[in-house]
């Protein structure tokens, strides 16, 4: 004890730049996971948390979310577009970070980055807007186009088809030079000896590519890809919630949607909390799971 105590002393000044962050972690994410046995009681505001009676039977209001008639329709929805997000949005980020790792000129770089950056900061409300002045039916830029042409206008934000399409291209636009930092910090710690040796052998840049750059991010590859799986059912409350309508709820209506409405908008807190719970261990035995499987290929969190 007096040893670990001389350690953390020796090494105060970085304990201290840690307080912040794990001071915030107690009070935003470890203090309210008090309001989980909201999922196992009967609750109601006049006696709060403590003194709401217990649920009988305990997996009351599970069993209340599973026998739900929107259950199938809202857990299939949050698969598909989290899956469709995960699936089509792991390349481009990587693509666009071999690229800009490959561009030579300098300024060219920093401009297209910054460019790329932009969007990440803003919120869903602005791209909505964005969206909306392109998307629209009746007054969209590409709809004039489709008009100009002779063709049919397309309800892409109130069309059921194309919908989702729109959630995911959207969300690849928004964070594409934002998921391509990580990438380009992992390409700066690749021994440059490697690309010298394989110019010396005649590799040309796309061998270079196959066999260096990618192989050099791999860990990080799969470390992201494991931690999207343990979020495989946070398929984007803040985008799906304001682009989403009445006409669309069929394959738009996800798991966090369908809590805030229950939630909130219903005020059946008990019934809100035992969903977000499940929602929860999914994506822990997800990451749990994944990670298992990512140790047979060298490569894991832990």
């Amino acid at each position: 004890m007096k040893r670990l105590r001389k350690a953390i002393w020796s090494y105060r000044a970085l304990y201290f730049m840690l307080l912040p962050g794990i001071i915030y972690y107690i009070i935003f994410k470890y203090i309210p996971m008090y309001g989980i046995i909201i999922a196992f009681k009967d609750f109601n505001f006049s006696d709060g948390i403590l003194f709401s009676g217990w649920a009988d039977p305990w997996y009351k209001y599970f069993k209340m979310f599973y026998e739900s008639p929107y259950f199938i329709q809202v857990m299939s929805n949050t698969f598909i577009i989290s899956f469709y997000k995960m699936i089509f949005g792991i390349v481009p980020p990587i693509l666009f970070a071999v690229l800009l790792n490959e561009c030579r000129v300098r300024w060219f770089k920093s401009f297209i980055q910054t460019l790329t950056y932009m969007p990440h900061f803003f919120s869903w409300v602005i791209i909505y807007g964005i969206l909306l002045a392109f998307l629209s039916e009746s007054s969209g830029l590409v709809n004039h186009w489709i008009k100009d042409s002779g063709g049919t206008p397309i309800s892409f934000l109130t069309s059921t088809e194309m919908f989702r399409s729109v959630l995911v291209s959207s969300e690849i636009w928004k964070d594409l030079g934002w998921g391509a930092i990580i990438y380009l910090a992992a390409m700066t710690g690749i021994d440059p000896t490697l690309y010298e040796a394989a110019k010396v052998d005649g590799a040309g840049r796309f061998r270079m590519i196959w066999h260096i750059t990618l192989p050099g991010i791999r860990s990080v590859i799969v470390m992201l890809l494991i931690l999207k799986l343990g979020h495989i059912l946070d398929a984007g409350f803040d985008q799906i919630y304001i682009l989403y309508n009445v006409q669309v709820y069929p394959v738009a209506d996800i798991l966090d949607t369908w809590v805030f409405r229950t939630g909130l908008q219903k005020l059946n807190f008990s019934l809100a909390a035992a969903a977000g719970l499940l929602k929860s261990f999914v994506g822990l035995v997800l990451i749990l799971l994944s990670n298992k499987l990512a140790k047979r290929w060298g490569e894991s969190i832990w």
